[in-house]
Parts: C-alpha cells; structure tokens; sequence
C-alpha cells in the first residue's frame, strides 16, 4: 500500500547481523514477508554488530568456540535452520560482514539479499566466520548480478562505514516496547545489555511502522505475529504469500534451507539439478547456477 505519490505507508526495520543465529534462523519467515509485501513497504535493513571490535578477547578461544558451537546447535534445534559441523572459530568481528552487506545495498535489493545470505552462510553452513573483508568479499564471489570491484571499493569506503555506525547506533536506542518482553518461546526478544552497560535490540527484531503507529516484533517468532504487525499499523495491508513451485523457489533465492523449501515450494524435491550441501543439521540446497560459485559447493567437487 502506497500513498499518493507512490511511496509505501509501511516501513519494516530490522534489527539484524550477518552472524547472528537466531536472525539466520528467522529467515524462513522474514523470506515468506518480504516476498508477500513485495512493492508495497519499504524494508531496510539494520546491521547491529553483534561481535564488536573492542569485545574482550577470550582468554581460552578452543573453548570460547567449543562454548559457542553448542549454542548455535542449542538454536538450530529450535528454529530447523543448518549448523555448521564444525565450527572454526567464533567471529572476531561483525565489521567486515556488515560492512559488505551494506555496501551491496547500493547495487539493487536482489543483490544486497544474495550477499547477505552468502555472509550468513559462511559461519552457518561453512563454519569459517566472513569476519575479515578479505574472507567477507571472497565469500559473496559470483553472487548473479554483483560487481565486485564497486562492492569493494563501497565496503572501504567513509560513506558506507559512517552508514553502518548509524545502524550500530540505532540499535542502541531501543524502543520501550522491547525493554521488557513477557512473551514465551526459547527467544522472546527482550532489548539485550551490551558489555559497554547500553542497551540494544535483540536480534534479530523487526520494527513495523505506518499510518496507524508501530509495532515491534523482537525475537524469533512465527509467521501471525509478524503479519498481524502489518494489519495493525496499516489495516488493509494484507500480507499475501506466494506459492511456488520447487523449481521457480530455487532459481529465485539461490539456495535454500529445509524450513524455507517447505514454507514456500512445497511439492516434490528435490527439483532438477539441485546441489545438496549436508550440514549439522540437514541439508542446504543450491540452484546449479549458485552452486556454480558458492564456497560450500566447491567442498564437494
């Protein structure tokens, strides 16, 4: 839903970070909304950086990781999403990959969404953390559509790094809403203390603003709490899911996760081609054209 000039009512922020579990775990439904509201919000994406530079280095990294791998397998347990099967290392910094997430920005949505998924997918499904710019360009290489020089002459640039500080920023205002959260679940949401004694978004958090106020969704939650976040700021806007088939699903996003294949392209799988990448906890799926240049795939040849 526009205004007369053509632009969306509804603005849908969210509250993420490329290595953030829980947010790589939200994909299957915040992939289902964006395709269902499609032309008709405005969604922007802000890069929270969950692992800061000035975070105290573990004093034991072997067990740091150890540590933090049950973690993610903990989460991967509730949300379906893969887990790596080994994990190399935690993230020393979520710099690098937001800062090429956002850089991508400049390039279309399509292409900002294939390089944040290959960034996700390099701690998720490789093990091996895109936190350093070398490892975060390497890792979105042949994404369709991308130019890689411009993507790396962006992420180096003051404009894109003062962009990512005002996303930091942002995040560290959150709205009172989220201060104190009584929803259930393994991840309600509620705003999280930084080491630094601030306060910050849980991640990831979706803020949904338009003509009837705003609503904030925090935490990992199913499909009705987000789409009657929606109707609650702009009745009327109803989200509407697409229904696909295996085959269309694949070509548009690439690669694919169990939860997501059967959300949105129920039917019979896999559809030709498909590249299966086994991981901790089931199998991602690429589109032969992905598999083409993913970093997961060229393991397999």
């Amino acid at each position: 839903m526009t205004s007369g000039a053509g632009v969306p009512l509804v603005e849908i922020v969210e509250y993420t970070d490329p290595l953030c579990p829980w947010a790589w775990g939200s994909e299957p439904v915040f992939r289902r909304l964006r395709a269902a509201l499609a032309g008709r919000v405005r969604w922007r994406r802000a890069y929270c950086i969950l692992f800061d530079h000035d975070d105290d280095p573990a004093p034991d990294p072997e067990a740091e990781t150890a540590w933090y791998a049950r973690y993610v397998e903990d989460i991967s347990g509730h949300t379906g999403a893969p887990r790596a099967a080994r994990l190399s290392r935690v993230a020393a910094s979520s710099w690098p990959a937001s800062l090429v997430a956002k850089a991508a920005e400049a390039q279309g949505e399509e292409v900002a969404g294939r390089v944040l998924r290959r960034l996700r997918e390099t701690v998720f499904v490789l093990g091996e953390p895109a936190d350093t710019p070398a490892l975060a360009l390497a890792a979105v290489r042949g994404v369709p559509g991308l130019d890689p020089v411009r993507l790396a002459a962006d992420a180096d640039s003051s404009e894109v790094l003062e962009r990512v500080r005002a996303d930091r920023a942002e995040a560290r205002r959150p709205v009172p809403e989220v201060r104190s959260v009584t929803h259930g679940g393994p991840h309600p949401g509620a705003a999280k203390e930084t080491p630094d004694g601030e306060l910050r978004y849980a991640l990831p958090t979706l803020l949904v603003c338009g003509p009837s106020g705003r609503r904030a969704v925090p935490g990992w939650r199913p499909w009705p709490a987000y789409a009657a976040a929606v109707q609650d700021v702009c009745p009327g806007l109803v989200p509407a899911p697409q229904a696909l088939s295996p085959g269309e699903a694949l070509e548009r996003h690439g690669s694919l996760t169990e939860p997501e294949r059967t959300g949105c392209a129920p039917g019979p799988w896999p559809p030709p081609g498909a590249v299966r990448v086994d991981t901790g906890n089931g199998p991602l799926w690429l589109h032969p054209d992905e598999a083409a240049t993913h970093p997961a795939a060229a393991r397999l040849r």
